[in-house]
């Protein structure tokens, strides 16, 4: 795993040095513009909108449209007069609960190791923030911009969350959102029944990206077939109308009954585990 980051936490006069590494990736499938014809790759082309004439890099400029219609051209003297000073420091500047954090403002996880002469102080950092339930509030500024992130013990090692600041979240005002139904008595109880058949144990291995799997076996089918046209496959399901809501709710308890009975033998399992 590559480091893309190396500083330290800051907080009050302690300081830690630590190195950052990505948590997560995003595996997507690149795929090419080619023409229909021959295969023949297609590339873009930087075209003015006024004349339809393609423009070389040279005569490119950044514009930021104030007004419709209207630009103020920034140059690169322009963005050096914003630029935040980076640190290589993860300031934190509040430790807070982390249950009063609307998860809605978490975007990206990275995992934070420390340096050798900041061991104990990272884990001193760590045991305190579990002990306590809170999390550390910073800011930090990687690869030339300034983040909202949080500092949070995660089993043996410290996570850096990348979060949103408030004014990127949309308020829901936005949103139509209808007025509370009446809701019976046993729809919910129906309702709370079929959760309950349906819980499980939190096992992040389970869910899978289906698309990206299905998407490379038909791209190897098309790849062995040499390119020819495959069947189609399934249907997709047509989404439920839903008039008798109890009727339906009955019908899902009945199937989600079926599959708790198929999950039993591997949650008993699980125990045994654990137990022994």
């Amino acid at each position: 795993m590559r480091a893309i980051w190396k500083g330290s936490i800051s907080f009050s006069l302690i300081n830690i040095p630590i190195v950052l590494y990505p948590a997560s990736r995003r595996e997507e499938l690149k795929f090419r513009l080619l023409r229909a014809g021959d295969l023949s790759p297609v590339n873009y082309k930087r075209v003015a909108e006024a004349d339809g004439k393609e423009v070389p890099w040279d005569q490119i400029v950044k514009g930021y449209e104030y007004e419709k219609g209207k630009f103020v051209v920034l140059k690169d003297e322009d963005f050096k007069r914003a630029d935040i000073e980076a640190t290589q420091s993860v300031d934190i500047m509040d430790f807070v609960e982390l249950e009063e954090i609307d998860p809605i403002f978490f975007d990206k996880p990275y995992y934070l190791e420390p340096e050798k002469r900041g061991e104990k102080a990272y884990a001193l950092l760590r045991e305190a923030l579990k002990q306590s339930g809170k999390v550390g509030i910073a800011k930090v500024v990687i690869k030339t911009r300034q983040h909202l992130a949080a500092v949070k013990p995660e089993k043996n090692l410290l996570v850096l969350e990348l979060m949103h600041f408030a004014e990127e979240i949309i308020d829901t005002k936005e949103l139509k959102i209808p007025a509370n139904p009446s809701i019976g008595g046993k729809e919910l109880d129906m309702a709370k029944d079929l959760i309950g058949k349906m819980s499980d144990e939190w096992q992040p291995s389970k869910y899978q990206d289906d698309y990206r799997h299905v998407l490379l076996e038909v791209i190897q089918e098309k790849v062995e077939s040499g390119g020819k046209e495959l069947p189609a496959r399934g249907k997709p399901k047509k989404p439920t109308n839903v008039v008798d809501l109890v009727s339906v709710l009955q019908e899902s308890l009945e199937h989600a009954q079926k599959g708790t009975a198929k999950r039993k033998p591997a949650a008993h399992k699980r125990k045994l585990r654990k137990a022994a």
